[in-house]
């Protein structure tokens, strides 16, 4: 059965030929987690190719916000979580004792489901990250704050309010505030959990759009539980089912033509 007529009309011819090897960014081999006795993610092996968008795919519960969350070691916050196999980004391998988790996240950075600007001013949103890291000079702060707010796409609608409180943008705004603040730190990687999830259908496009403009400074990872948002903005997909990755490949191939029975029951509606 061919895969949902709104799916496929949704695709667009920005991946990459099938067969083509593109450098990877990041690379995911054989890990698994556990929650305490249960365990969340199963022998995950796959490489995510520099400056693509690729996106995780899959029913609620299935891991792919678990298998996002390793990416930037978020997964140890949790207490009673146990990781066994490898993630390289850039070549490190970030679950080596000696990593600098700090450092990691200056690295790779996270946009969240529900947008979460800090009780400040838009500005110092921003300007949060590069402060952390010792940056100072207020005449350099400026100019990195208008560069992030340009690359989120915000910097014409807030440049005369830099000063007021981020609570007081539209829900959509905010999203691009904390892609701006993400961004701010010049991260490797951008990984985004749901990032339209709460937004209306223009604001959603907008960080739509966003996404294929960003993708040409960074490496975006999404998840998302709309497969019409993964067919547009996605150049690789992932498919996640009860904690294995089912199937991985370039989108529009892995829509037209799965190789994975169930990943063709997925996207036709048959469960999920």
């Amino acid at each position: 059965m061919s895969p949902n007529v709104n799916v496929a009309a949704s695709l667009r011819p920005h991946a990459a030929p099938a067969g083509i090897m593109e450098a990877p960014m990041v690379e995911i081999e054989r890990l698994s987690l556990w929650y305490g006795p249960k365990q969340a993610l199963k022998d995950v092996t796959m490489a995510v190719p520099k400056h693509r968008i690729t996106a995780y795919i899959g029913p609620s519960g299935c891991g792919k916000t678990t298998l996002l969350r390793c990416l930037n070691r978020m997964n140890d916050l949790v207490d009673g979580v146990r990781i066994a196999g490898m993630v390289r980004i850039g070549g490190t391998d970030i679950y080596d004792p000696s990593l600098d988790v700090t450092g990691l996240r200056k690295r790779v950075g996270m946009v969240f489901q529900k947008s979460n600007p800090f009780p400040k001013s838009i500005f110092e949103n921003v300007a949060y990250g590069p402060r952390i890291l010792g940056v100072r000079n207020r005449d350099e702060l400026a100019g990195l704050v208008e560069r992030s707010l340009r690359a989120a796409a915000l910097w014409d609608e807030v440049e005369d309010r830099l000063h007021d409180s981020a609570l007081g943008l539209s829900g959509g705004q905010q999203q691009r505030l904390c892609i701006a603040r993400a961004v701010a730190v010049e991260p490797d990687v951008l990984l985004m959990d749901e990032p339209c999830s709460a937004l209306d259908p223009i604001a959603t496009a907008k960080i739509e759009e966003l996404m294929l403009e960003l993708k040409a400074s960074y490496t975006i990872v999404i998840v998302t539980h709309n497969m019409q948002q993964a067919a547009r903005v996605s150049d690789y997909t992932g498919f996640m089912l009860l904690g294995e990755l089912a199937e991985f490949g370039v989108t529009r191939e892995l829509f037209t033509n799965p190789r994975d029975k169930r990943t063709e029951d997925y996207i036709t509606g048959r469960f999920g």
